[in-house]
């Protein structure tokens, strides 16, 4: 046999790469475990395929950290990111009982939020105020701004470790309340926040979610809705800091749209407010430490594009900062939630 024969009738080694050697975990900064990033560690990783080959070990490192940043996986697409969201969490889910200005730009994918470039968005978990809400939201960087525009985020844990007992213990004693109003030419209409132009259909839902519905006149409306302060994370078990308390009410608004509101409404009539759950004032120095915890704890990196941010909304909080357009940052969200009332 000849060399080349010899050469011919060696076969070839096959090379087995696990999962784990596919990517690479890092932290943003050097003794803060918050986010996780992965990162691929080969050239080629698509992580959609990735996410749906390692759901549990991606779920296990959520809970374990609250929040993971994908890096440098090049997702390009509104459609590729969806498929993320559905290859870890079985599909997203649609944007129901609305906050904010948000646009809907495939399936169940809407744009971040669609308020003013130049404000800031306050720390806070995504519906947190709602009966209902998802206990995971994604990110997508199709387009960072030309100038700012991060989108901050802070570990709940944290959070809750910073606020002082007697504050935590009295508000979860008396728990929050939610004023809002809708059609007085502020915030959304109550036709975009609950989906539906039927009255009817209003009352409905909110007598099954015990929110307490006002007609004013001019096809006006006002809610009121009492919840908890502190949930059970239903999988870590762990109590979670997770309320609207903070980011509903006026003073934490900026000062120049806070001013204009109070000027142009009665404080009854203002958008959004909140108070203790037995309708009493939350003290402005209660409202300061609350605002500061959460402000301590923000984390800021530079979007780039193709990344994708992946958070526990129960361990995770997020926020905004503002920027000099354009920017696309997409959201979805998924795995719908509904708490049993503790207590």
């Amino acid at each position: 046999m000849t060399k080349i024969e010899s050469l011919g009738s060696v076969k070839r080694k096959a090379v087995n790469i696990s999962p784990e050697d596919l990517i690479k975990t890092e932290f943003l900064q050097p003794g803060n475990n918050f986010p996780l990033v992965i990162k691929p560690n080969v050239k080629g990783v698509d992580l959609q395929n990735w996410a749906k080959n390692n759901r549990e070990f991606l779920k296990a490192e959520l809970l374990k950290y609250g929040a993971i940043l994908f890096r440098d996986f090049k997702v390009k697409s509104i459609e590729e990111f969806e498929q993320i969201i559905a290859a870890i969490c079985g599909e997203a889910m649609e944007y129901r009982y609305r906050a904010s200005p948000r646009t809907q730009v495939g399936g169940r994918i809407y744009t971040s939020t669609d308020y003013p470039a130049e404000q800031s968005i306050f720390p806070h978990n995504e519906h947190a105020y709602s009966p209902t809400f998802p206990l995971k939201i994604f990110f997508f960087c199709m387009s960072p701004a030309a100038q700012g525009g991060e989108t901050p985020i802070g570990s709940c844990r944290k959070v809750f470790e910073r606020i002082h007992p007697d504050i935590r213990d009295r508000f979860i004693q008396k728990k929050v309340m939610y004023m809002r109003n809708f059609g007085d030419g502020f915030g959304l209409p109550w036709q975009t926040v609950f989906q539906t132009t039927d009255k009817t259909k209003v009352e409905e839902y909110c007598k099954i979610n015990g929110i307490e519905v006002e007609w004013k006149a001019d096809n006006r409306l006002r809610t009121r809705q009492v919840g908890p302060v502190v949930l059970k994370h239903p999988q870590t078990g762990e109590m979670v800091w997770f309320n609207h308390a903070t980011f509903f009410h006026v003073s934490t608004l900026e000062s120049t749209i806070r001013d204009s509101l109070l000027t142009n409404l009665p404080e009854e009539d203002l958008p959004t407010n909140t108070y203790y759950g037995d309708g009493s004032a939350i003290e402005p120095s209660v409202l300061a430490e609350l605002r500061a915890a959460y402000q301590q704890e923000m984390v800021t990196f530079s979007w780039e594009k193709g990344h994708v941010l992946m958070l526990d909304n129960m361990l995770s909080i997020h926020a905004r900062q503002p920027f000099v357009p354009p920017r696309k940052i997409l959201v979805g969200m998924a795995e719908a939630h509904t708490p049993i009332p503790l207590g």
